[in-house]
């Protein structure tokens, strides 16, 4: 979507092209929304940058909390006080605001509470899959789940006027191929949000000790079973009849849905498909008039049988005798495809694959076996790469280097292959502490400027505390690089695009009781080493903040400017000893047809790296005719 101010026009019946995410936003706006929170990760992001670009024209607060349990919390103490509002994160960041949602799940709201949660099947820019309907389980929330950019729209209305007649938060499951599925979307009509509100005092229902919460597990109890009647009546859970053969029933939801529709035509099944979009609590008696209806019942999910496992109890109590079929034909793990289910229901009906895809994919292969792989890596430019030549230049592999997540976690690649264990936001500085506990080796742990805010916090505290010796390398590239450059407290900026005081890293640490402290720029490689030294001498926890911004800002900013951005290249002293390469992998580095080594001017911004690894002073300034 070029132009995000498309979102505020008031045109119900206009269709545009949209994002998953971007209709999200738009359901935001046509749902009365005043407050959205948000911490970035892919693949939730869109979410809030749209909302951010628009907030003070639509008249709706934005914030980019520091992580996803303050999100909620912020979202909830608005929803609280009877403003509609909605929080958003990748699935990952649900584990970190699970804290918050499973109380909020016993005090209730008074003012709509959306949390959505973006799933990543197959972990395309995550560290794990996992599937986010098990925190509706959990938690005893309501879930929906839609299967296109239409329904992700819709069903932010629809999840507000449910948290509102229930006064309980409500999940909206997402996954890659919803949130990143581009696809016409029909508006709505905007409605005006609030942003007033009034806290209403009742200890009994907010103040979540013991004597009070007992009861509210009650009430949470008594409201869900209101909603099995809401789910058996919804709009999103329904059947789509295609034809007199009972003998198979497909049951599905989300992005497996698509998939099963189309593998089922492909394979010229004329059955009945159940689409369920709200998926906790489930439609039991209309998944069990279904199973009736069918002696052979397909489940087609991704990841998790969350489905499977409750359709099967069901149909216990409604349809003994009909079979179901699941996850025994249907990975557990990964992303579905159309030819991944239509291999399983090849399999359940004995019925021939009219594609050849083993073909398909054979061919596929003899294709693009001459296409060099494309692995994700640092940009040309970026200070990382600097970061981790300085520090793999003075700890070596003596070193033990726990890494975090942000776009440092590339440097695991070659040739830097800085990055020993990565578990989660915040992790690197814990793991850290252990593993200096038990190997007594020095430990250098990595985190990003976002992430340090997000999560690096209290492990520095604990470091400190327990007079752990490591040293934190904070790669500061002044924004939440990875998921799109959003604004953290370092950068002085809000969601709301308002001027705020940015907040120190190093006066961060020097608070939490760090005694050597040290601020260095990673292009600055002699002084970068000299604090490194010095930091990894030192007997306590030390921490040194590699500060540079991001090579795509810093480019930006010249080109805005007008600017000349100057590139590197090779001259005449090149003796092809390939150091350049060898010890940074940057991409604008590379070997030509003759394997002479080269610098793509396109690629590069003159950051000046390479001049000052190379042992021959070969590389220098472009001098333009």
């Amino acid at each position: 979507m070029p132009d995000p101010y498309i979102l505020l026009k008031d045109e119900p019946g206009k269709r545009v092209l949209l994002l998953g995410n971007e209709a999200i936003a738009r359901g935001i706006l046509e749902s009365g929304i005043g407050v959205v929170t948000t911490y970035p990760g892919t693949p939730a992001s869109e979410i809030g940058d749209t909302i951010s670009d628009i907030a003070q024209e639509a008249g709706v607060y934005m914030e980019y909390s520091v992580n996803e349990i303050v999100a909620v919390e912020v979202a909830g103490g608005a929803a609280a006080c009877g403003v509609r509002a909605l929080s958003a994160m990748k699935h990952v960041g649900l584990n970190v605001a699970a804290d918050a949602l499973m109380t909020l799940a016993y005090t209730g709201v008074r003012g709509g509470l959306v949390v959505v949660a973006a799933d990543d099947p197959e972990c395309y820019s995550s560290q794990n899959e996992q599937d986010s309907r098990l925190y509706a389980l959990l938690s005893n929330l309501p879930c929906l789940e839609p299967s296109n950019p239409q329904e992700a729209k819709e069903m932010v209305a629809y999840a507000v006027e449910i948290s509102e007649k229930l006064e309980l938060p409500v999940i909206l499951r997402t996954t890659t191929r919803v949130s990143h599925t581009r696809a016409p979307v029909t508006f709505g009509k905007l409605s005006k949000p609030r942003l007033k509100g009034e806290f209403i005092r009742d200890v009994k229902r907010f103040v979540m000790v013991p004597a009070n919460a007992r009861p509210r597990h009650d009430v949470l109890l008594e409201q869900m079973e209101k909603t099995k009647e809401i789910t058996e009546n919804s709009p999103y859970n329904t059947i789509k009849p295609k034809g007199e053969d009972k003998e198979y029933g497909i049951i599905s939801s989300s992005a497996a849905y698509n998939y099963a529709v189309e593998a089922a035509e492909l394979l010229g099944l004329n059955i009945d498909v159940l689409k369920l979009g709200m998926t906790h609590p489930l439609p039991e008696k209309l998944i069990g008039k279904f199973l009736k209806e069918h002696s052979k019942a397909i489940v087609v999910e991704e990841l998790e049988p969350y489905l499977e496992l409750h359709v099967r109890a069901i149909a216990k109590d409604y349809a003994p005798l009909t079979e179901v079929y699941g996850k025994r034909y249907f990975p557990r793990s990964g992303e579905l495809s159309t030819s991944l289910v239509l291999k399983g229901l090849a399999a359940i009906t004995g019925r021939e694959m009219s594609i050849d895809f083993e073909g398909l994919n054979r061919r596929y292969g003899e294709a693009s076996e001459g296409i060099p792989p494309r692995p994700p890596i640092l940009c040309a430019g970026c200070p990382h790469r600097a970061s981790f030549y300085v520090i793999k230049k003075v700890a070596g592999e003596r070193a033990i280097y726990p890494t975090d997540i942000g776009c440092y976690a590339l440097g695991i690649a070659p040739p830097l292959k800085v990055g020993d264990i990565l578990v989660c936001m915040g992790a690197g500085i814990g793991t850290a502490q252990g593993i200096t506990k038990a190997t007594g080796t020095d430990t250098i742990a990595i985190i990003g400027d976002s992430t340090f805010f997000h999560a690096g916090v209290p492990r520095l505290l604990n470091a400190v505390y327990n007079k752990h010796k490591i040293v934190v390398a904070v790669l500061d590239n002044l924004t939440t690089a990875m998921t799109g450059h959003q604004p953290h407290p370092g950068t002085g900026m809000t969601g709301m695009q308002t001027p705020t005081e940015p907040i120190a890293i190093e006066k961060v640490a020097e608070g939490c009781g760090v005694k050597f402290v040290r601020v260095v720029d990673p292009f600055n490689v002699g002084e970068a080493e000299k604090a490194l030294k010095e930091a990894l001498r030192f007997p306590e926890t030390s921490l040194i903040v590699f500060r540079a911004p991001c090579a795509l800002l810093l480019v930006r900013e010249k080109r805005r400017k007008g600017l000349e951005i100057v590139p590197f290249q090779v001259n005449e002293k090149c003796t092809n000893c390939m150091a350049c390469i060898k010890l940074l992998g940057c991409p604008a580095i590379i070997l030509k047809e003759d394997k002479t080594v080269a610098i793509n001017e396109n690629l590069c911004v003159g950051c000046g790296l390479c001049a000052y690894v190379c042992p021959y002073k070969a590389i220098e300034p472009l001098k333009r005719a």
